[in-house]
């Protein structure tokens, strides 16, 4: 296979936990300090070598679309100002990056979502997934992404990254269970989407970073909805993993969940901080 150079980003979910920020602006283009979350995630991408960028959106999102594109009226305001320097990241984003789009019609879940991307990813070589929202960082080395990227040129295999989270939390996450074959990752056996705490396989949660081998879509396209009436990519990995491999791997850095109201709070409250310490 390949080298994964495409990472897709479902965006198409209405961020109700954000109400009413989110009535006409998009989750994923909430700022973290003065950079929007789907940035972080364009960012943690590139570093991991994808130059493709597959965002599945839906209505209302079109902010998305505008953000990574040039803007002709504000690039002409402040041409020669000392606020041109700040347009210097995204400029390089939209120039050594291509962006592609498609719409989720109807919120299924996630596993429906990835399948709409098939026509953007293709069907003959592995990706990446990033869900916005997930913020990952990892200040002593590689980003999330490159390093699994860097392990799938090990196993040549799906692979999902997880992290340790209190028992009491576990119903809130895909779960998996399986054997570690090296220091942080598992080859899995099985998969459960938000079990009841009480009958969680491990507390080894996954997160919203994977890398996906194109047969995915099969076993997507195979897999009746689950919890909440949704399909969930849980569950279709759980098939992969019977039929032939999934690694799950206990990342090096630190996650906040920028999809709850505290989570957001606490990344920003870490980025603010990280800031002032370079000054």
């Amino acid at each position: 296979m390949n080298q994964i150079r495409k990472c897709l980003f479902p965006a198409a979910g209405y961020g109700t936990r954000f109400l009413p920020a989110t009535k006409a602006m998009p989750k994923e283009m909430l700022p973290i300090l003065t950079k929007p979350l789907i940035q972080y995630g364009v960012e943690e991408a590139m570093e991991a070598g994808c130059d493709v960028m597959a965002i599945i959106t839906g209505r209302g999102k079109r902010a998305i679309t505008d953000h990574f594109d040039i803007s002709y009226e504000l690039e002409h305001q402040i041409k020669g100002s000392s606020k041109e320097k700040m347009l210097d990241e995204i400029r390089n984003i939209i120039k050594n990056c291509t962006f592609t789009y498609t719409r989720q019609n109807e919120m299924k879940g996630l596993g429906d979502a990835i399948y709409k991307g098939n026509v953007l990813v293709g069907f003959q070589n592995p990706f990446a997934v990033i869900l916005a929202d997930d913020l990952c960082v990892n200040p002593d080395g590689d980003g999330v992404l490159k390093q699994m990227v860097d392990l799938y040129n090990k196993y040549k295999c799906c692979i999902v990254a997880t992290m340790e989270v209190p028992n009491e939390e576990v119903h809130k996450y895909g779960v998996i269970e399986g054997n570690e074959i090296e220091d942080g990752v598992f080859m899995v056996s099985n998969m459960v989407e938000k079990p009841d705490n009480d009958k969680a396989p491990s507390n080894q949660a996954v997160i919203g970073r994977y890398i996906l081998t194109p047969d995915i879509f099969e076993m997507i396209q195979n897999t009746k909805p689950g919890k909440n009436g949704e399909i969930q990519i849980t569950d279709a990995l759980c098939e992969q993993a019977k039929k032939g491999m999934v690694i799950a791997y206990r990342f090096k850095g630190k996650r906040f969940d920028c999809g709850s109201v505290e989570g957001f709070v606490e990344a920003t409250n870490y980025f603010y901080n990280k800031e002032k310490e370079g000054l």
